[in-house]
């Protein structure tokens, strides 16, 4: 597996334009909570606890960790502590009665549609194009900025 470097830096190449970066700093965590709605609306016959039903996000993302913890254990800390906002955040829309799926679908739309957005004012092609595990650096890529401000080595 290639370093965290390599990968944040490669990604990087195709995120310069300001505009590209400001969508992305939109529509990157706004694509992982519309996924891991869309995860979490599929239920298993298993609860947690008593208003707590055991979904496909949760798994998916107890994989997923594996995946950042082998590139970053920091840089998966992170990430473990917004995939837990976005459980909560899908949660939170549920007990308001929405369907979780339908907003998770619409924000999933809208957020792509920046996202090519942005693309095309930076003159150059998503990243995913060349290799899908792109779609996993962008939540990191963002992370790491956040890291580098607050002082923590990744």
């Amino acid at each position: 597996m290639r370093a965290i470097d390599a990968w944040l830096n490669e990604y990087g190449e195709s995120h310069q334009n300001p505009t590209n970066k400001l969508v992305h700093w939109i529509c990157v965590p706004s694509i992982f909570f519309s996924v891991v709605g869309l995860l979490y609306s599929v239920k298993f016959p298993v609860f947690i606890a008593e208003n707590l039903q055991l979904n496909l996000a949760m798994v998916i993302l107890a994989l997923v960790s594996l995946y950042y913890i082998r590139l970053s254990v920091t840089l998966a800390v992170g990430l473990l502590f917004f995939a837990g906002l976005c459980l909560y955040l899908a949660q939170q829309i549920e007990n308001q009665g929405l369907t979780l799926w339908q907003v998770s679908v619409g924000i999933f739309v809208v957020a792509w549609i920046g996202q090519f957005w942005g693309h095309k004012v930076e003159g150059k092609k998503p990243s995913f194009f060349k290799d899908l595990q792109f779609l996993m650096i962008g939540p990191a890529w963002l992370m790491h900025f956040i890291y580098k401000k607050i002082g923590i080595p990744y």
